[in-house]
């Protein structure tokens, strides 16, 4: 049977994403509003609450305006925005990153997508914690680089305006809208030293967690690197693969969109000194690809179907 999905934020980078996966796919009909009503009140509660599942790419407060706006208990929301990211009754959109967690997906009304920093470092850090490989009271240190799509149209409108910007680290304050879902669902004491910065391409994203294993006790790369491997087996959307020959990862100004998550276990001879790292498209497994995949999971669908693997 088909469902009807209404993407509430449809013409922004994520929305369109989204659409472009789902587009041809027999299993879902697209909720369309015309241009005139897209931002009209009335004209989306009632695309709302007449869908089966809504996609809302929308900035946090209009967002929580949207799920205010449901009057009926059908229907099935997935939030791409913060706002509901460690909020109450809704279920965290990471399938991977810890046992149990696809079904808890599959079972819910409310799903809020992770952001995509978070995937990258809950993907590394969270599994290895959760078995004790790695300790939820040490202080994280996060260096990540990201396409300048993720900072939405006014980022992407500032690259396209200067032509010399190449490279821009913010969140210098210490105080970035990730870092609560970061320490909540890897179980920390210690919010992470979150070092983010945008370089000229569109999209793509490393998330670089070093570690001084020599520090935290007597745990090795090598011991990472298989017990990530382990608890990844036989996924499709997520690779694992240690350093090897291993000498440099790249983001290309025109990377292809994909909606793989890769990490990295890199170390030297000793193994005490370690760098966690995830490759991702900020607006695949970041963004759109997520939100698709847990579409898939709620509708009890193929989870890799519209993703671009």
């Amino acid at each position: 049977m088909t469902k009807t999905v209404f993407i509430d934020g449809a013409v922004g980078t994520t929305g369109l994403e989204i659409a472009e996966r789902l587009s041809g796919r027999s299993e879902f009909a697209l909720v369309q509003l015309p241009e005139d009503r897209r931002k009209d009140v009335n004209a989306r509660r009632e695309a709302i609450n007449d869908s089966d599942f809504v996609i809302l790419c929308l900035p946090d407060d209009a967002a929580t305006e949207a799920v205010s706006l449901i009057d009926n208990d059908s229907t099935r929301v997935i939030d791409a925005s913060t706002a509901h990211r460690v909020a109450d009754g809704w279920a965290y959109g990471f399938a991977e990153f810890r046992d149990g967690q696809r079904a808890a997906i599959a079972s819910a009304r409310f799903v809020s997508n992770p952001g995509c920093y978070p995937t990258g470092f809950l993907g590394l850090v969270a599994p290895l914690i959760a078995r004790g490989l790695l300790p939820a009271d040490w202080p994280y240190v996060m260096n990540a680089v990201s396409g300048y799509s993720g900072g939405g149209k006014a980022l992407i409108e500032r690259f396209a305006q200067e032509p010399d910007l190449g490279f821009r680290s913010y969140g210098l304050n210490f105080d970035h809208k990730h870092l609560p879902e970061m320490k909540a669902y890897a179980g920390l004491s210690h919010d992470v030293i979150f070092a983010p910065s945008v370089i000229r391409a569109f999209r793509g994203m490393l998330v670089d967690i070093p570690l001084h294993l020599g520090a935290i006790g007597s745990v090795r790369t090598d011991q990472l690197l298989e017990e990530l491997t382990a608890f990844y087996a036989g996924s499709k959307i997520v690779s694992v693969q240690g350093r090897g020959d291993l000498s440099e990862l790249l983001i290309s100004e025109n990377d292809a969109p994909t909606d793989r998550l890769e990490l990295f276990v890199c170390g030297n001879a000793e193994g005490y000194h370690a760098r966690l790292i995830a490759r991702l498209d900020n607006l695949g497994k970041g963004a759109s690809g997520a939100a698709v995949q847990n579409l898939n999971i709620m509708a009890g669908l193929d989870e890799t179907a519209g993703l671009r693997l």
